[in-house]
């Protein structure tokens, strides 16, 4: 099978790209400058000129307090040059699988989301991802897989971002009334290349198992890195960003179960995993 992943030097399509070599995949890298995702004639070249079974879309503009200010590159990366992988693989008649974001969700309440439940992007950010998901299911054979609080070895992430203030802060403030799931790259990984591989089409949910809110998270991170910085509960008024956030960023994962997709371990499996 031959599959191109866009964002492939990124946090998560790092991941993808050794996950798809190991299950013997012919994956070809596509990234800047080499793909401008936002050019849609060079969007249209490389994918037809590369004849693929399917696209992995991790390429996104994910700088969400940024987004709220830089609008139109926001839209430009996670909109445009969405519909132009999309145009690109119903051109070549290859399956397309997008990455998107618990943000298109209103974030209240505490009941998980369902695959179906009601679009309210809480940002700018959400709005753009949400736009990208309408544009990718004008491709048939498409998934659109919801994921949050990814971290890996690759890029930037919270894990990284909590472990760096230990080295400098004997306390760190971390808001307590958001309420999600982490998701490991490698995990995740895993489940995109199986699920590329069928023809189980549609929407999914796709974290490691469990809920935490933030400040839960950065305790377990702190635990297990040995570290003795305390963290400190806080709330979101207190916590000051450009963009909303969600409080309630849990997901429902009954569509994997359904069309007979593993979930993802918990995560303080994966974090653990992580460490070592």
């Amino acid at each position: 099978m031959k599959v191109i992943v866009t964002g492939a030097g990124g946090q998560l399509g790092t991941d993808v790209m050794k996950e798809l070599k190991k299950l013997g995949c012919e994956a070809i890298p596509a990234d800047l400058p080499e793909l401008d995702i936002t050019d849609k004639e060079k969007t249209i070249g490389v994918i037809s000129g590369n004849h693929p079974d399917a696209v992995i879309h991790c390429a996104a503009f994910t700088a969400v307090d940024l987004a709220e200010t830089e609008r139109e590159k926001c839209r430009s990366i996670n909109v445009d040059g969405t519909e132009n992988i999309a145009y690109a693989c119903r051109l070549c008649g290859a399956k397309l699988l997008y990455l998107s974001t618990d943000y298109v969700f209103g974030g209240r309440g505490d009941v998980p989301y369902e695959t179906d439940s009601e679009i309210s992007p809480c940002n700018y950010y959400g709005e753009t991802k949400y736009l990208g998901e309408e544009a990718v299911r004008k491709n048939g054979k498409h998934f659109i897989v919801r994921i949050s609080w990814v971290f890996g070895k690759s890029g930037k992430n919270f894990v990284k971002t909590m472990l760096r203030l230990s080295q400098e802060k004997d306390e760190i403030s971390v808001v307590n009334d958001q309420v999600g799931s982490p998701t490991y790259t490698p995990d995740l990984a895993s489940l995109l290349c199986k699920m590329i591989a069928t023809e189980k089409y549609g929407t999914y949910h796709a974290t490691n198992e469990g809920f935490c809110s933030w400040a839960e998270f950065a305790e377990k991170i702190m635990e297990l890195s040995g570290s003795k910085t305390k963290i400190v509960p806080i709330s979101s008024a207190e916590y000051k960003s450009a963009a909303a956030r969600p409080e309630n960023s849990r997901m429902s994962k009954v569509s994997l179960d359904e069309n007979g997709f593993d979930r993802l371990p918990s995560w303080q499996d994966a974090l653990e995993r992580y460490f070592k």
